[in-house]
């Protein structure tokens, strides 16, 4: 791909920016380009080292907040016409109630998958408390010369102790995992949003 088919198509998916953003990122690109360009000597492989249009689109949505491309979005491009505020207002119980049942929909989603990570850190925590319980009462067990219940008691200790180890694991790599998918699903919103075509 040409630098100018690149810039052309990156514009393009940018409509969501405001127009000053969306010029310094076209010009950061270019100047990339070029200075690639120079030190390797190609300029379709200079293109190429960038990356596709939708890698460099995810990257500059990662880096634009929300509020940027929301603000960018429903800013009046044009003034309304008497009818289309008739419409607004009157449809304002139809379309502010759906728009609060996707909100609390996308909301409910996210609590609950962060709900899902407290919860196995919270088993995770009372492994752990058990395991420390149940080896401070094998030594009350043994201080008191009950050997049996002493040894019952420091096996269920270190079973619990074990468990608890393996389960840090699991739930550090469930935690990263949810922190990486979260961090996806917020750039491809705004990736979608940066790129969809605003009405004239």
């Amino acid at each position: 791909m040409s630098k100018e088919s690149f810039l052309a198509e990156l514009e393009g998916r940018l409509t969501g920016l405001p127009p000053s953003d969306r010029e310094e990122w076209i010009a950061f690109y270019s100047e990339m380009i070029d200075d690639r360009a120079e030190e390797c000597g190609d300029m379709d492989e200079a293109v190429r080292g960038i990356g596709t249009v939708e890698e460099t689109v995810s990257r500059i949505a990662a880096e634009t907040p929300l509020t940027t491309i929301v603000k960018e979005r429903i800013a009046p491009k044009r003034r309304l016409r008497p009818w289309e505020t008739v419409c607004i207002v009157l449809g304002f119980p139809v379309w502010f109630s759906l728009l609060a049942a996707a909100v609390a929909v996308i909301v409910s989603l996210y609590v609950s998958l962060w709900a899902v990570i407290l919860s196995l850190w919270a088993a995770e925590l009372s492994f752990a408390v058990c395991a420390v319980g149940s080896a401070a009462g094998a030594v009350s067990y043994f201080v008191s010369g009950v050997a049996a219940a002493g040894v019952m008691t420091l096996g269920a200790g270190s079973f619990l102790a074990g468990l608890a180890i393996v389960c840090f694991y699991g739930c550090v790599a469930a935690t990263k995992g949810t922190v990486r998918l979260t961090k996806r699903m917020a750039v491809g919103v705004k990736s979608l949003l940066l790129g969809k075509e605003r009405a004239r």
